[in-house]
């Protein structure tokens, strides 16, 4: 049965912002019912176009600014209306991270029941919040005129705005770009589409290390293979920088970018080496480095992308485990090993755990890279692993290191973290409502929140990171 609402769909009304949700949309009401509009600030007063009515609340889009916001600002980038990568561009930088800030303790205060007894320090923003992304993927179409169309998803769909530049991507990634937009229709390659499955290349995925400049470039393909790819390399081997180029196999009919399969095409490392061995047998990567922890990435890892926020956010995090040189510390979530190889310079053994076996396969050879000996890493759902070997190897921790999805953590492995009792508990998160959440089930059960900091990652996006210290009480 549809429901009933006084406001219909394209129906105008006026409406004064009065708040931001989750993705920067605005919020306003018009004679008590609740609006979500795209690009949209506080104080903004709009007129607007209602789009989607549910009973309590509806989708409107903004059609007039009739008075705009203190802190509307003219964004840097000309398609950051269009685009889905930045909601926030529009918005003074410093009223973003006031709004991060804000959006942290209502959390912390609305779900997880704490409104005193804790520090909450400044959020850390970025001086410059501009080219911060040290990975790009960007999807590869036709467009109408039947020419080849390379950027980014406009929000909400499927329909890519054209472009080669963008505000928070890295630069070098304009003259990657260029060329192999230039190769493709000189070559009359063939162009993926979705609805039919059909054609060759799909994606462009890009990493940027922003400490060793090193440049990797992989083609993600609905193929076996490239047509004169010969030529693509030799192109992109001009680039300054260039390091590695690679394909990556993706015949899934699915919205997934990546494939399991990487085909190595060029490595600068082999090339100076003159050494004849198979480039496709190689696993391409790039190396860079958070502080002085150098880390190994192939198309395939997962690593933060954005370094310079990365090191503020795992040094706080350090900096909360308080570590004095003889503690056991668990990881999870661990990744490639990022916080785990910072967190084994000053603990007396660190054990790593993540689901993904790509990763663990990184996080170990990361660890040999560094030389570093007393990291240790499992393969696994975090709330097994650590529930068999707290029950069966009696392994114990005095420091605990969360750092999970959106979804936060199962409360199955909150209740294993309880029994081992550590010390601390050190929550890395990129979902405040997730944190508040898991903040009330351990304060329920012997812990005590007592410092919050968050770190704007993504800045011009509605995403905050917050890294917490939980101790157990009688500690």
């Amino acid at each position: 049965m549809k429901e009933d609402t006084f406001l219909k769909k394209n129906e105008e009304c006026t409406i004064t912002i009065e708040d931001m949700g989750n993705d920067g949309e605005g919020i306003g009401k018009y004679q008590g019912y609740t609006l979500f509009v795209k690009n949209a600030l506080v104080g903004d007063t709009v007129r607007v176009r209602a789009m989607k009515c549910k009973k309590n609340y509806g989708y409107a889009r903004l059609m007039e600014i009739i008075e705009p916001s203190p802190y509307r600002v003219e964004p840097k980038c000309s398609i950051a209306y269009q685009c889905g990568g930045c909601t926030l561009q529009h918005l003074d930088y410093k009223e973003q991270l006031h709004r991060k800030q804000k959006k942290v303790t209502d959390c912390i205060e609305r779900l997880g029941g704490i409104t005193e007894g804790y520090t909450l320090y400044p959020i850390i923003g970025m001086e410059t919040p501009y080219y911060y992304r040290n990975k790009a993927q960007f999807p590869v179409r036709k467009n109408k005129d039947g020419k080849v169309a390379i950027g980014f998803y406009a929000g909400g769909t499927h329909s890519i705005i054209d472009t080669e530049h963008c505000c928070i991507q890295a630069k070098e990634n304009e003259d990657i770009i260029r060329v192999i937009r230039k190769f493709l229709e000189e070559e009359n390659i063939s162009i993926y589409d979705e609805e039919t499955h059909k054609g060759l290349v799909r994606h462009i995925l890009t990493r940027v290390g922003f400490v060793t400049h090193e440049i990797m470039v992989c083609l993600v393909i609905n193929g076996k293979d490239l047509p004169v790819k010969e030529k693509l390399i030799e192109k992109l081997k001009e680039i300054p920088g260039m390091k590695s180029i690679s394909l990556n196999v993706n015949k899934e009919k699915t919205n997934v970018i990546l494939g399991d399969k990487v085909i190595g095409l060029w490595d600068k490392s082999l090339e100076a080496e003159g050494t004849e061995e198979d480039n496709s047998a190689m696993i391409p990567y790039i190396t860079d480095y958070i502080g002085e922890v150098k880390f190994r990435i192939s198309p395939l890892s997962f690593y933060q992308v954005n370094p310079v926020q990365t090191k503020v956010l795992y040094e706080k995090a350090l900096e909360f485990a308080d570590l004095r040189g003889n503690e056991t510390v668990w990881d999870l979530y661990c990744g490639i090993g990022t916080i785990s190889l910072f967190l084994a310079e000053k603990a007396k053994q660190v054990y790593g755990v993540e689901i993904i076996p790509q990763a663990i396969d990184d996080a170990r050879e990361n660890a040999k890279l560094n030389g570093i000996e007393n990291a240790e890493f499992f393969v696994g759902a975090a709330e097994e692993v650590l529930l068999e070997k707290y029950r069966k190897e009696k392994i114990y921790a005095e420091v605990i290191v969360v750092d999970p999805p959106r979804k936060g953590c199962e409360e199955s492995l909150l209740d294993t973290i309880v029994a081992m009792a550590p010390e601390k508990v050190v929550y890395v998160s990129c979902d405040p409502a997730t944190l508040g959440r898991d903040i009330k089930y351990l304060s329920s059960r012997g812990y005590e929140l007592k410092k919050v900091q968050p770190v704007d990652q993504f800045p011009h996006s509605g995403h905050v990171e917050t890294v917490v210290s939980i101790c157990r009480v009688d500690s």
